[in-house]
């Protein structure tokens, strides 16, 4: 199935929406205690039951409108369905906070199965979007590699050492950030070994 154009604002919005949600809702009632069925459960655990669903449908209506989804966005719903609802069927924090974790090590873990067979796993996700010669898919690769595995570790580190709310703000914010600067600074790579299109004619 041919994947179908929508709105890059739309895409952006139901990608971060679910995110955005649970970081504005958290900090509303991140002091506050709820009793249900008998049992206490804290702000934290409450938005991580109100995310999965707004994760799954953001996700459904995203696969509707583009009749797509990579297998990148179908791992991180299933993971964060199952730490996620551990995390709210345990009350216990945890789980999510090192949902996180897993999903980089895998990440990296693929990765670097393909560079072990001298292949860029990554290339199948992005050519499309980013067509580069194989020698720079290659280093972009092992690069990212890296930043998925100083993630991995960096996540263990604030939820393991630092408090509930400055995770939130890491995952929300430290993160998008750390994405995004990282995919700036590697706008030489991409200018150095891009595909040049044939014009017209030619």
């Amino acid at each position: 199935m041919a994947v179908r154009k929508i709105n890059p604002w739309l895409k952006l919005a139901l990608e971060l929406g679910p995110v955005l949600l649970f970081f504005v809702g958290y900090m509303r009632i991140k002091d506050q205690s709820f009793v249900i069925g008998g049992t206490s459960y804290d702000g934290f655990i409450l938005m991580t039951a109100a995310f999965i669903p707004v994760m799954i449908a953001c996700t459904a209506i995203l696969w509707v409108l583009t009749g797509h989804l990579s297998r990148m966005q179908v791992l991180t719903l299933v993971l964060v369905t199952v730490f996620g609802g551990l995390s709210v069927w345990l009350n216990d924090e945890r789980f999510f906070k090192m949902k996180l974790t897993i999903i980089y090590l895998l990440f990296a873990a693929v990765l670097g199965v393909g560079l072990l067979q001298g292949k860029s796993y990554l290339r199948f996700l992005m050519d499309e979007v980013v067509p580069m010669r194989e020698e720079g898919w290659m280093i972009l690769t092992r690069r990212i590699f890296v930043f998925f595995l100083l993630i991995a570790v960096a996540n263990e580190v604030v939820w393991r050492t630092l408090s509930t709310e400055v995770w939130v703000n890491f995952k929300t914010f430290g993160l998008t950030l750390a994405v995004f600067a990282f995919f700036i600074t590697q706008g030489k790579l991409f200018e150095r070994y891009a595909v040049q299109k044939e014009k017209p004619g030619e």
